[in-house]
This record gives C-alpha cells, structure tokens and sequence, in this order.
C-alpha cells in the first residue's frame, strides 16, 4: 500500500507516524518541504519527498503512477488570513490545487481520496443554536472558509462523476509541533505561548488570535486518519474530528500557566477575536470510525511539552 500526502506539515506527519509502524509507503508532495520538520517528527524513517506545487497537474500524474499511489491525502492549502494575501493567489493553490488532485485522481484511478477540510466551513453568521453536526451551512463567507466549502464541493463533484472512494474529514485547530508555514495563527500561538513557558518569559498574543476554540491534539488526528484510510468504505462521508468542547481562551492560558509556571501571558489590544460558541458534534466518527480523542486539553498540552523538550 502507498499513500501520497500533499503537503508535509503537522497533519501529514500525524498519519505517517502511524503508516510507517504498519510498513505502508508514504510520499510527500510539498513545494516547499522542510527536512528539518520531517527529521523532528519521522526521524530516519524511509520517506519519499517529492518537491513540486499541487498547481502542477502532470507532476501529480507521474508522482501517483511512478509511487503505485492507491490512497491520496489532499491536506496541501494556505490556512486562515494568508488565502487572502493575494486571494487570486490563495484561491488559486487552494481550489485549483484541489481540483488538480481529484483529476490526478481520476486519471490514475486511485482507490481513494482523504479530503482534509476544516470547521472553518461552517457559516456561524447567523448563529449557532445547537452543537454543530455534518449537515450545518457551509460557507462563512471569508476567503479562507469558502475556499474550503469549495475544494468540498470539487470533490465531491467528481466522486460523483466517478465513483472513487471520498472521505472528508472537517478538523478543528490542530496542535501540536508544526511549522505553520501554511498560516495555522490559533496552532502558531499555542506552540509560542508553550515554548516561552518552557524558557520561562513572558509571550505577547494579539487579540484578535485570542478566539475561544476547539482543538484536537495531532496524535488523535493522527488516529482518526489512519482510520479514514483503513475503513471499509461504501459510500461517500463527511466526518467532524474534533473534541465536542469549545476551550475558552481563558481556560487555555490557565491550563499553560498551571503545567509551566514561569508562563507570563501579555495581551495587546486590537480587533476583537472571532470564538467558536458552539462545538461540533463528533458522534458521526464516533459511530463511522469507531473513533474518538484520548487527549484533553491538559493532557495534550503535556505530551506537547514533554516533545518541545526534547526537540530543545
């Protein structure tokens, strides 16, 4: 079995971690890869890395068919603020890009296609009256969350035009050690706030990134995608991976100062944040993956830093 994994940051590596320990081949398709991040989180492990852009559709094409590619994990896209630094730009690498998969896709005739999309899809505008489930509006009407209703609904579109195995998995902020090349502000600030609290310090956050927010560890995220890969699949599916619980930026500083007590949070003034009332229902993935997170907040913030000591 070989997985191709467009992009190689935190939500790639998640499922690699846990591929390798099965013998599974796995290739990395990046435009920017960094070998310093893959040695952090694979160690020596034998990993192909193919350095070349999702924009480029014949370079997918040989990538699957040279690798015998069966299963493909589409997480490569800018995230939050940066789609819209050009947004032509953003729209371009996240939608065309997408769309370049599902085409590799379909010409290589790959089983199957993980689609990694977000709770950013979610169009909470209006309100959000209950736990949010699968079947809540999509399309919150910035570019980051609209290009991914989009890249949804392109492969959707072609799943059904031709019928290849589609799992989409909506992730809410992912933590754990990353780069955040790709824009992640809400994993960008926890991971400065934990390496601050480890020197000892003080770490100054901007208001607008102070969201409450749901978050799931990367070693939950990295379960449930070895299960979206491994799963008998049917039918097309669109799971929630999540924790049901919406952390209050309060509660996430306290949780910090209580595992590393020479934390000194600073707040600077500016735009209010955007917070997350209401979280998302995970029932679906429960059910359908027989999954479901082992961390909480505490716990994950102490496996996270216990990873950042080691990496020094």
């Amino acid at each position: 079995m070989a997985t191709l994994i467009t992009g190689l940051g935190l939500v790639g590596t998640s499922y690699a971690q846990l591929a390798l320990k099965r013998g599974e081949s796995v290739i990395f398709y990046d435009v920017s890869p960094r070998q310093d991040f893959l040695a952090n989180k694979l160690g020596t492990a034998n990993v192909t890395v193919v350095q070349r852009d999702v924009r480029d559709l014949p370079a997918l094409i040989e990538t699957i068919l040279k690798h015998k590619v069966d299963t493909v994990i589409h997480t490569a896209g800018l995230i939050g603020g940066k789609v819209a630094q050009p947004i032509y730009t953003g729209l371009q690498i996240n939608v065309m890009g997408t769309i370049n998969v599902a085409e590799a896709v379909r010409l290589t005739a790959v089983k199957r296609l993980v689609q990694i999309s977000t709770f950013g899809v979610y169009d909470r505008r209006g309100g959000e009256p209950c736990p949010i489930d699968e079947s809540f509006h999509r399309g919150p009407g910035e570019a980051y969350g609209n290009s991914k209703v989009a890249k949804e609904l392109m492969v959707e579109a072609y799943q059904r035009l031709y019928g290849f195995e589609l799992i989409v998995l909506r992730l809410a902020n992912v933590y754990g050690v990353g780069h955040f090349a790709g824009g992640s502000g809400g994993g960008e600030m926890v991971q400065n706030m934990l390496q601050t609290g480890i020197k000892g310090g003080v770490v100054k956050i901007a208001q607008e990134v102070a969201r409450d927010f749901e978050y799931v560890y990367y070693k939950d995220l990295g379960r449930a995608l070895d299960k979206a890969v491994t799963t008998p699949l049917s039918a097309p599916v669109t799971l929630n991976i999540g924790t049901g619980v919406v952390i209050k930026f309060d509660d996430l500083v306290a949780t910090a100062e209580k595992l590393l007590p020479n934390l000194q949070v600073e707040m600077i003034p500016g735009q209010k944040p955007r917070s997350a009332k209401q979280p998302m229902v995970i029932a679906k993935a429960k059910q359908f993956l027989g999954w479901e997170p082992e961390y909480d907040l505490e716990s994950g913030f102490h496996d996270y830093i216990q990873e950042l000591k080691a990496l020094g």
